[in-house]
């Protein structure tokens, strides 16, 4: 059994590659993947995306502001109505990415400041991105007390050093298909270093196919070509990469239920 820790169920393509979410679902328990995490960005496409998910009760939810998301609103008040909503076990997706906007730097540090608080309020752990920013996201993280709620750097690219900062401090890392590219030498390294026991993996689908399919839409289905690579990485069974990311998973978002 596998989770996708990490998928934008709302944004895969309903009109040529699935009739709906029960098809996607239905592809991904072909091939043993059993739970879901569909994590919010923004928060006016939250209510779509929760009513989408509602009869699934296999598919959790997240709610937040993607740093690259925050000049589409933010609205602390209406962050922490939504995430009190019982399907949604965690907070996020937040951080910063000073890739594409460092001019946003400073806003996209206040509003990743808030998150982190409504986190260790509410005790629901977080869900990061962070590009080229690791001091201020490991910083912040301190500063806030994340530590207090756990939780994951996505679909993480950053370095073993920052890696093993992020568990220092009860933090999981979480691997996409990146893991499977011929130039991702760097990650391979990074997931060949760290223990299994503090590993998720996830698609971001619709976005980082894997190898074999990569230039097509992500799906959940294919965070099996995830599993398999890391196995191949740690030289370990498919197998026991499915039941210790499993576990780590429901450790982590204790308030999903199996």
């Amino acid at each position: 059994m596998l989770v996708d820790s990490h998928c934008h169920l709302d944004k895969l393509d309903y009109d040529k590659l699935h009739t709906g979410i029960d098809d996607v679902l239905a592809k991904a328990k072909a091939r043993g993947v059993d739970y879901f995490l569909s994590v919010g960005v923004t928060l006016n496409s939250f209510p779509d995306m929760m009513a989408m998910i509602e009869p699934y009760e296999n598919v959790f939810a997240s709610c937040g502001v993607h740093p690259l998301d925050i000049e589409a609103g933010f609205d602390y008040d209406k962050l922490k109505e939504y995430a009190q909503n019982e399907r949604v076990v965690a907070i996020g997706e937040t951080g910063l990415d000073y890739h594409y906007q460092p001019e946003l730097a400073e806003q996209q540090k206040e509003v990743f400041r808030q998150h982190v608080r409504l986190a260790v309020e509410l005790n629901k752990p977080l869900i990061i991105h962070t590009r080229m920013a690791r001091e201020d996201t490991m910083q912040i993280l301190r500063e806030e007390g994340a530590e207090k709620c756990g939780g994951v750097l996505h679909c993480f690219t950053e370095s073993l050093e920052m890696a093993r900062e992020a568990i220092e401090i009860g933090f999981y890392i979480s691997i996409s298909g990146i893991v499977t590219f011929n130039k991702a030498s760097d990650l391979k390294h990074v997931v060949s270093e760290l223990p299994l026991e503090c590993l998720l993996v996830e698609t971001d689908s619709p976005y980082l196919a894997p190898i074999p399919h990569r230039g097509k839409q992500n799906q959940p289905a294919y965070v099996r070509e995830v599993a398999e690579y890391i196995a191949l990485l740690k030289g370990v069974s498919v197998e026991e990469v499915e039941a210790v990311t499993t576990k780590n998973f429901f450790t982590l978002f204790s308030q999903a239920k199996q």
